[in-house]
């Protein structure tokens, strides 16, 4: 008789599987809802004239993903200290991202929570589980530099408190890792959603890449989240491809960022998350770019930040600029997963 159970590949198959099944079935009534509530898009006056077009646009799709990526994962019963952690920081995040999207449609404005509130919460996410994962989960506060087989060791400076007879180990230089890394992408991720596919197209192919890293791990558990994750934005694609008919809101882009960086710390490829979601570091940089250039010369990089924006202010179209930073995340996500599998067999 065949058991699944029996089979790990074909669970993870069945993971992005079920995740798109799922949203592709609940989204039409949760596109409905939001209409039926009013809960649509608020557009920036200073971005592209082009998107004032999607005013109202339904949003918080974030919030389904979430919910269906939970479901999936409860279903398959593949339960560990990783993969709990990681979807704790996920919908974390994505509670932060929540908070901003509903002060978005009450004051009825393209700002929500002050980047200070925004960043408060993240670090705070950031702290706990870079805390859990760390004296609850067991990872390890070294860092695998790529191609060289060298570690880091980044517990060189750590304390030890005693709360209530446990022992609480706190490495600082680590922790502060673990601090960029979820702030950084789950911020950068933020910044890619600004067009319609861009994000979720992005992130599907990041997460297949961290479903690949995790399963060549034997982490059935978190390559199995990973692929829930992938399946779960495929299936949000549907309806978010240009021109969409809902956004997914920061309640998606911050939770999936984080996601991105709780897979690079729980699989040890926290300096390879720079090659494999690439795409990420290339958005945030440009708008690190232009506001350094503008400030110190008075002078802007691009036409407008981040790079998307740039593109589409020369005359791109929307699907042009989408197919083609999703081919340049798979050359980079694939790159970084063709990397840690030399690495892998080296060992």
């Amino acid at each position: 008789m065949f058991r699944l159970a029996e089979y790990p590949s074909y669970q993870v198959f069945m993971a992005v599987v079920l995740s798109i099944v799922a949203v592709g079935v609940l989204m039409p009534f949760w596109i409905r809802l939001l209409r039926f509530r009013n809960i649509g898009q608020q557009i920036r006056a200073d971005g592209p004239q082009g998107h004032l077009a999607k005013q109202g646009t339904p949003t918080m799709g974030g919030v389904l993903i979430l919910l269906v990526v939970a479901g999936t994962y409860v279903f398959l019963g593949q339960f560990g200290r990783l993969s709990l952690l990681a979807i704790a920081a996920t919908g974390a995040c994505g509670l932060l991202g929540f908070v901003d999207d509903w002060a978005k449609v009450v004051h009825e404005r393209s700002l929500g929570l002050t980047p200070r509130a925004k960043i408060i919460g993240q670090a705070v996410v950031a702290l706990a589980f870079g805390l859990l994962v760390v004296n609850w989960a067991g990872v390890t506060s070294t860092v695998e530099v790529p191609l060289t087989g060298a570690t880091l060791d980044l517990g060189a400076f750590t304390s030890v408190f005693d709360i209530g007879g446990v022992a609480l180990t706190v490495p600082w230089l680590y922790l502060g890792l673990v601090w960029f890394l979820i702030v950084g992408t789950s911020n950068a991720v933020n910044l890619t959603d600004g067009l319609d596919g861009l994000a979720a197209g992005t992130v599907t192919i990041v997460m297949l890449a961290y479903s690949g890293i995790a399963f060549r791990m034997n982490m059935l558990e978190v390559a199995l989240l990973a692929a829930a994750i992938a399946g779960a934005c495929i299936g949000f694609l549907w309806y978010n491809a240009y021109p969409a008919n809902i956004f997914m809101g920061d309640t998606g882009s911050l939770g999936l960022g984080a996601a991105i960086a709780t897979f690079a710390i729980i699989t040890k490829t926290e300096i390879l998350l720079a090659l494999i979601g690439g795409i990420y570091v290339i958005e945030t940089l440009s708008v690190i770019l232009q506001v350094a250039s503008f400030k110190l010369t008075g002078k802007r990089i691009f036409r407008m930040a981040p790079l998307h924006h740039h593109f589409e202010m020369k005359g791109w179209s929307e699907t042009k600029i989408m197919v083609r930073f999703w081919i340049l995340t798979g050359i980079t996500a694939g790159g970084g997963f063709a990397l840690f599998f030399v690495e892998s067999v080296r060992r």
